[in-house]
């Protein structure tokens, strides 16, 4: 079955509403909802105070009605009276500044007071309601490091000199690793050490690096606090929290090895037309954070929503449509920030499955539509891609760093090639560079400046037994303390270039003149056996920009010696499919019509606003079951 729902706010309505909202759940098909992700302050007046009566009968009103819950742990935002007992409790930025209540997200990850104030509250929930049979998973926290994505408090301080301290053993160590012979940073001990705050000028690229990772890891600990307390209070059910797509403050390859379920918020912007295709590629980086699973949609938006500076509506079927992108893509549950709009506070312009003009909406029978048509419906995983692109955080943490050749947006480089496979209707798996690549014909790590010895062996690993690298320039360029190995550049994978880089150039923010390159070129040495390739591709990379192709075992590297935008990596693919073997499922598909692979057929959905016809000879598609000649789909239709 299919789950189908959203956030639940019943805290924000009299209890007279409640009836209401449970009928005309059913009515849409809900089955699933959120209760509690902001319930701190109704639960716990002060502390000592609580109130569980009206949580009791909210769940047993929904439990009776056959809606299940994903109950909420309510520790994303403290209420005031923490604030008042504790006052540095709240976050600190960068500059010094406190950042207080009257918002959300208003606390310290490493405060003693947060954590143990929120393991007292998580361990009253979790008790009390392990066994209720409404629940069916449990919803930690929210939107983690959304709002503060870092804390420079010092509660932060103590924390990651602890952190530190496990990581290197020595402060001598550290020394070495952070390079701080450099403008005369040496620390004497751990407790000189602060967070990088503001200063003068750059600061220390390997303690950036090591912040960003202590950071990931401190709030990795308050998610594990809370899955832990739950468990040892009885609870049996699946346990997750909201991740945020391609999100840099944490590194979801490690959160996804905590969580029971991976969950994602999306709210790709209707005003712009090739957003479904970044939308597609957070599909499918949840469904390759755990392969197998289904995920779930927790959050997107029914219509418009308020946080843009323009706020466009969907156009009608668009958000069917990407409903059923999510579940071609691995989801097994779509859900929406939220059920029934608010009628106060900062979020009161964010559309809701049950809007405030009521059921005589456009959204409304929307919403009331595509839950029935869930009805018939089963989650279907599809099969593993034969194509992968590396994507990964520390490396884009790394790159996120000044006083390098030109400022590089790591995320764009991915979405470009991601957006070039998709444009081209060929499927595609997210992994990291040490993954087991063994199952991929083609293999693309755009600008994996941060390359660890176990990415590099994986990797060369991949091309010798018959896989088709493809790589651009800035890759294998620092280890894991973004330091140069000896050798200069691309000492790990130089044989498998084919060559290697001796400098960098910074281009301009347009790259150069009726050419695909952007970013960073490099100037590369081409070795024996080398050679550079297709002077159709080189032509549209223009300048001194060229590619590479270099035999290496039983497969091939491609290296381009430039970052480029979609358009040159288009041209690249080209020759790296024809290399790797791999096509488009159906040949001549309109650009915006997308194919995703099954395990009987190919599901087809139409992300433009116009119809279209598609010829199918001899395929079998999952719209009918059986093979037919052409398919016609309407706007935004699957």
């Amino acid at each position: 079955m299919i789950g189908y729902g959203g956030d639940y706010y019943p805290e924000q309505w009299s209890e007279e509403v409640w009836a209401e909202d449970v009928r005309l759940m059913l009515e849409a098909g809900v089955n699933l909802v959120s209760l509690g992700v902001f319930a701190w302050s109704r639960i716990q007046s002060d502390e000592g105070e609580w109130d569980f009566a009206w949580l009791d009968r909210i769940l047993d009103l929904l439990g009776e009605a056959g809606i299940g819950v994903n109950l909420a742990t309510a520790t994303a935002s403290i209420p005031q009276w923490a604030v008042r007992r504790y006052p540095d409790i709240v976050p600190v930025t960068a500059d010094g500044v406190p950042l207080g209540p009257g918002s959300r997200q208003h606390y310290s990850p490493t405060s003693p007071d947060y954590r143990r104030l929120a393991a007292r509250l998580v361990e009253r929930i979790g008790t009390r309601y392990a066994a209720h049979p409404a629940v069916r998973m449990w919803h930690v926290n929210n939107e983690y490091a959304c709002h503060v994505h870092a804390d420079y408090s010092d509660h932060a301080a103590v924390a990651f000199r602890a952190w530190l301290e496990r990581r290197y053993g020595d402060v001598d160590t550290l020394n070495r690793t952070w390079g701080t012979t450099f403008w005369s940073q040496r620390y004497g001990s751990f407790d000189e050490i602060q967070p990088p705050r503001r200063a003068p000028y750059s600061l220390n690229p390997g303690g950036l690096l090591d912040f960003r990772r202590f950071t990931s890891d401190s709030i990795l600990e308050l998610y594990m606090m809370e899955r832990d307390i739950l468990r040892a209070a009885g609870a049996t059910q699946p346990i997750t929290t909201n991740f945020m797509g391609a999100f840099e403050p944490l590194d979801y390859w490690r959160w996804a090895q905590e969580v029971d379920v991976i969950a994602d918020d999306s709210y790709p912007d209707p005003a712009d037309p090739a957003s479904f295709r970044a939308a597609a590629f957070t599909r499918d980086l949840m469904r390759s954070l755990k392969p197998g699973t289904p995920w779930i949609l927790m959050e997107q938006a029914a219509n418009a929503v308020n946080w843009r500076q323009a706020n466009a509506f969907k156009a009608p079927g668009q958000m069917a449509a990407l409903s059923d992108q999510a579940l071609a893509r691995g989801a097994g549950s779509i859900m929406f920030f939220q059920w029934r709009q608010s009628v106060r506070g900062s979020e009161k312009f964010h559309s809701a499955m049950l809007p405030h003009a009521g059921t005589a909406t456009r959204t409304w029978s929307e919403v009331v539509e595509y839950g029935s048509s869930l009805r018939e419906r089963d989650v279907d995983l599809p099969p593993a891609a034969r194509v992968a692109i590396v994507v990964d955080w520390e490396n884009w943490w790394a790159l996120d760093q000044p006083d390098h050749p030109a400022t590089i947006d790591y995320l764009a480089e991915i979405q470009a090639w991601y957006s070039a496979l998709h444009a081209g209707h060929v499927f595609a798996d997210i992994v990291r560079a040490d993954h087991d690549l063994a199952g991929y014909d083609l293999v693309i790590a755009p600008a994996l400046y941060l390359l660890t010895e176990a990415g590099a062996a994986s990797l060369r690993s991949f091309v010798a037994r018959g896989g088709t690298l493809v790589t651009t320039a800035f890759t294998d360029v620092v280890d894991e303390q973004d330091a140069f190995r000896p050798g200069g550049f691309a000492v790990q994978l130089r044989e498998v270039f084919g060559g290697y880089p001796v400098d960098f150039e910074g281009l301009p923010a347009d790259g150069d003149a009726a050419s695909a390159t952007r970013g960073i070129r490099e100037e590369f040495v081409v070795t024996t056996g080398s050679e550079v390739t297709d002077p159709a591709v080189t032509s549209v990379l223009g300048g001194r920009a060229v590619l590479v192709r270099n035999p290496y075992g039983d497969g091939l590297s491609l290296h381009v010696t430039t970052l480029t935008d979609q358009a040159g990596a288009a041209c690249v693919l080209d020759v790296a499919l024809a290399s790797a073997g791999v096509s488009a499922p159906i040949d001549g598909l309109p650009n915006a019509v997308e194919a995703v692979p099954t395990t009987d057929g190919v599901v087809l959905i139409n992300q433009q606003p116009d119809a279209v016809t598609v010829q199918l000879p001899g395929r079998t598609t999952t719209l009918g079951g059986f093979a037919v000649e052409r398919v016609s789909l309407g706007a935004a239709d699957r």
